[in-house]
Parts: C-alpha cells; structure tokens; sequence
C-alpha cells in the first residue's frame, strides 16, 4: 500500500501512520474488542430468538469508516480490514446455536475449551477454503456479491469526501428506508413499538435486503428464482404423490436439495471449462510463466494449500482424539466442505444467500446414507460443514469487497483468521451464558410446544434437531432428488453454453430488439442459470417475491438512468464509477439499513428482556 506523502492533517495526525505496527493495531482493537463482540451478541440473540442473523459485513463497515475518516480515500482499506475481522467474529457466535442442539438432543456437553478448539481448527479450515477458491469465484466468475458490493460502495463513499459528496442522498436514503422497514419487518412489537405497523409489515414478510440485494442483481437473475418457486408450488402435490413431501409441507423441504444438486452441476461444467481453459494457455505459451498478479492480489498458493491440509488434518485429529468421534465420518465431512464451500459460494454470490443450514441438512443425509446412526456423530461432524460454509463464505465476499476496493487479500486473510480465533472464544462463551441466563432456552422444543418460549424461536436449532432426529429413518429419496438436480444442473449449464457460444446467436442477440427480448426470456424464464434459479428452491415464496420485485424494480430503473443520463449530459460532467449507479446504492443502503435495524433490535431487545443484567450478572 502506498504512504501518504502529504503532511498530516487534522486528526490524521494523532493517528498512526498507514502501514505501521500500530496502525494495525488500532484497526485491531477497534474490530476484536468493540464491533466483533457487538455483532457477536447480536447474532447470538437474533439466531437464538429468531432463528437467522444478518451478517455483520454490511454493519461493520459502516462503523469501521468512523474510524478510518481521517485518513481519506486511502481509509477504506483500514475500514475493509475492521469489516473482515469483526465479521469474522460475529459470524462465529451466530453459530452457537449448534450448542444448543446439543443440549436439546440430551447430549453430553464437552468442556468449553474442547468445542473452542474444534471450531477453531474448522473455521481456519473455512477460511483458507474460501481462500482457495477466491480466484474462481470473484476474479474468473466475478459473482456480485450483493452485500460485499454494498459494503465496497459505503467504504468508497464514507472515507472519500468527494464521493460522499455525490453518492449520500442515495446511500443515505437508501439505509433510512431499509432501517425504517427493516425494524418493524423483524416482528418486534413486544418491544413497545406500534403493534399496528409492525403487525401490518411483518404480515406481509418484507424482507427490505433480500429487496435490496435483487435490485443490485437485476431481473435476469432474480426472475428465475420466481420460475423455479412457481414450479415447485405446480409440482408440490406431484411430490406428495411420490413420498418426496408430507401434505402440507412447502416445496422447500425437498427444493433445497435439488437446488444445491442444480448449482453443483452446472459449477462441475464450469469448472472443467476453467480447466481446459488453462491447459490450452500453457499449452498456447509452451510453459512460459504467467504474468505476475497485481500486488494487492497475490497469494502464495503453495501456503494455502498447506494451511488447508494442516487446518484439514486438525479438525479430524481434534474431532477423533479431542471430541472422540469416528474418523471415517470427520475426514468425510471435512472433504465435503470442498464442495459445499464452492456451492455455497457461488449461491452467497449470486442471491448474498448462504444456504448454511441446508448444507448441514444434506451432510447430515449423506452421512446417514454411508451408515450413520447416532445423532452425536451427526452434530458434530455436520457442524464442520456448517461452520466452513459461513466462514469459508464471509472470506469470499470479503475478498469481493477487497476485488472492487484493491485491498491487500494477505493482509484480510490475516485480520480474518484473527477474527476467527475471537470468535470461536465467544461462540461457546456466548451460547453458554444466554442459555444460563434464559433455561428455556435448553428445553426441547422440537415437537411440542414450551410455556415461555415464545421470544425463543430458534428455528435455524428446528432445523438441525429435525435432521439429526431423522438420520435412523431411510430416505432414499433425498440422494434421488440431490443426483436429480445435478443431472439437471449439467445439461441446464451445457445448453446455455452451447447456445451462447454461437457466433450467429451472438449477433441476433447484440443487433436486434427481438434477438435482446429472446436472449432476456431465455435467461430470466426458458433456460435460467442454475446459480440464479436454486435462489427459488431455498428460500420461502414471500422472500422470492420481494427478491424478484427488486430485480425488475432495479432493472427498470436502471435502465430508465441510463437514457436520462444519455439526454442530460454535459461536457465535464464528473460522474460516479460505473459500479456506483443509484440501483447499486439505493440498493447498498437498502441491506445497510436493515443490518442496522437488526442490530438494534438485538440489542434493544437484550435490553427490554432484561437479558443484558443476567448476561452481566446483575
């Protein structure tokens, strides 16, 4: 990074220099001590009261800008490296929830220092995963990343005056509309708030991110997401029929599977091209060295493959001789975070929806299928998956925010496995003392109902509890329904290839109005990519719906920009970059504002609940 050579100004100059030890120091202290723990108790309570938690990139970011002002544009790489580290941290205590289900399984509890090294070693094992395959993802594939690409826009703007300048009525806008929606979208009237409004909002499911994050996307991608949710509500009585769904149960419940199915087809196609790809340049240069990578990217692939083989080998020596599971099921679960890290990548990517849970439901069946039988083995081996996805996906929309900032990935990988070790500290701490401090919270509520639990839903536990009760049932059919969408996912992703590499198609598609109608439709409708219709099989339709009306609002929108734009033009006319168009920080501010809301209704409610006095002692 580049010292500054203008003499320091204003506050800059009480502050250390770019670059320094205690530069980093401070950047440190501020994530680790202050807005890691914040987002951490956050998390913690959204995770255990609702049963999901908003990630902390978006948030973080935000704050961390108030601390790198001072030093101008140059303080957007500071605020990147406080965003990683305390996202880290929060997205970590989020999960102790997997506690939780321990104790409603009536499981015995290990020592806390056991369950802190065993997610210690899986979430450094994540992270390098997420390390590893940065270059398809973000640089190859170049996934947007909704909320990495929110955070990058706030950084750039918050941390330049100039930007600022030009960019806050939308930015700001945006985030005072998405806080405003987004308190009373979580449902929060037991707080004093006006049960009228939050009854009203919350009864329409307005999820104002999801909202946000379909604009920044356009409706190419969001639209398939309604195709393939549609589909499924058309083929729901088919399922029951053939045993796939109970009556009454949503598409959903079997949607996810085949929607991961989709995107590991259509990711094996891409990936094998990759590879021919690469062959064909050495083949093309005859062994002559690549070109060296910019600065701020380059990594040393040969430590990254031996961390993950370290971290790797560390989780099963810890899981076997630490926590006493069986080695078979550990070293089977810690390679099926090589294709769950990619999957769930590439869904964060599209949709900035990590389906977390959906792949610790489906290790826990393929688990199943090789011979699982206790429920223990099952939690603790498909916890290796769930906490690897989270953090292996934090680290790639990370990377995402540093790809559009040129942030130094070395030094954000450092601050994030920092992050990591805090974080894996506070999940255990965190979980223990609100189940302390709140019992009900360890009584079992699968299956019946429990007096007192109302502000306790924990339903991402639901899910997990659900899937490990089941593992002594046979159900074939959930490798039929996940072999299903990966056939699916393939000649989906083969066609599309094939059809968009033809010269002829090209050219009918770029020159004429009904070529560009034909190749819209054939994207958003006839032949989706599986990356953007798995979105569909994931979530509930009132998400979908919201998903969808942003993409086209933001399309139309943008769209409509442009031509105004194009007539109003004047010679000199200082413009935003080009990835900062309104659509983008409307949209941003959209996800900022409801991170913002989600903080405060965690922290809020700690306190109306009285949660705060019984977590401190008092």
């Amino acid at each position: 990074m580049a010292e500054p050579t203008d003499p320091p100004a204003g506050l800059k100059r009480f502050l250390p220099r770019i670059g320094s030890p205690g530069y980093h120091l401070l950047l440190a202290a501020v994530a680790i001590f202050i807005l890691g723990p914040l987002g951490g108790i956050s998390a913690a309570f959204m995770n255990f009261s609702i049963g999901f938690f908003i990630g902390g990139q978006v948030l973080a970011g935000i704050l961390g800008s108030a601390v790198t002002l001072p030093y101008g544009p140059e303080g957007k790489h500071g605020a990147n490296y406080i965003q990683t580290m305390a996202a880290s941290v929060a997205g970590m205590c989020g999960l102790g929830v997997l506690i939780q289900a321990m104790v409603w399984l009536g499981l015995p509890e290990p020592a806390w220092w056991k369950l802190v090294l065993f997610y210690l070693c899986i979430g450094m094992y994540g992270v390098g995963l997420g390390m590893l395959y940065t270059p398809i993802l973000v640089d190859k594939m170049q996934l947007t990343y909704p909320s990495g690409f929110a955070v990058a826009n706030i950084l750039r703007a918050l941390t330049d005056k100039n930007l600022l300048k030009r960019s806050i009525a939308k930015l700001g806008g945006g985030i005072f509309a998405g806080y405003s929606v987004g308190w009373f979208g979580l449902k929060y009237e037991v707080l004093g708030f006006s049960k009228t409004v939050t009854t009203l909002i919350g009864g329409w499911n307005i999820s104002i991110s999801t909202f946000g994050a379909g604009a920044i996307c356009g409706a190419r991608i969001a639209i398939p997401a309604l195709v393939v949710g549609l589909i499924g509500i058309w083929q729901t009585p088919h399922l029951v029929e053939m045993g796939w769904l109970e009556k009454g149960q949503p598409f959903r419940k079997i949607g996810f599977i085949i929607s991961l199915g989709t995107i590991l087809g259509a990711a094996i196609v891409d990936i094998l091209l990759i590879m021919i790809q690469a062959v064909k340049r050495y083949r093309e240069k005859s062994g002559a060295a690549a070109p060296p990578a910019e600065d701020w990217k380059r990594v040393n692939m040969r430590n990254l493959v031996l961390w993950i083989l370290f971290w790797g080998a560390g989780t099963v020596m810890v899981g076997s001789n630490v926590m006493k599971q069986p080695v078979l099921f550990l070293v089977v679960a810690v390679l099926l975070c090589f294709l769950f890290v990619l999957v769930n990548g590439i869904s964060l990517g599209i949709s900035d929806w990590n389906p977390i849970s959906s792949a610790f439901v489906v290790t826990v069946f393929i688990l199943s299928a090789i011979g699982l039988k206790d429920p223990t083995v099952g939690l603790m081996c498909a916890s290796i998956v769930l906490i690897a996805c989270s953090e292996g996906g934090d680290m790639q929309q990370d990377r995402s925010t540093g790809w559009r900032l040129g942030t130094n990935r070395l030094v954000q990988f450092r601050y994030q496995v920092i992050g990591i070790t805090m974080g894996a500290l506070l999940a255990v701490a965190l979980a223990k003392v609100f189940m302390n401090a709140y019992p009900v919270l360890k009584i079992d509520q699968f299956g019946h109902k429990v007096p007192g639990a109302e502000q306790w839903q924990s339903t991402m536990t639901f899910k997990f509890v659900g899937a490990l009760k089941g593992i002594t049932e046979a159900k074939p059919y959930v490798m039929k329904a996940m072999w299903m969408g990966i056939g699916l996912g393939v000649i989906i992703e083969v066609l599309r290839k094939s059809i968009k590499a033809s010269a002829r198609y090209k050219e009918f598609a770029k020159n004429s109005r009904r070529g560009k109608v034909t190749d819209f439709t054939l994207d958003a409708v006839l032949l989706s990519s599986p990356y953007a219709s798995s979105f569909g099989g994931f979530v509930e339709m009132p998400t979908i719906w919201w998903w969808t009306a942003g993409g086209v609002a933001g399309s139309l929108y943008g769209a409509l920009e442009e031509k105004l734009r194009a007539a109003r033009a004047k010679p000199g006319d200082a413009e935003l970059p080009a990835d900062m168009s309104t659509v983008s920080l409307v949209g941003g501010g959209l996800i900022a504002g409801e991170s913002l809301a989600a903080l405060t209704v965690g922290i809020y409610g700690l306190i109306a609940s009285g949660a705060l006095q019984k977590l401190f002692g008092g």
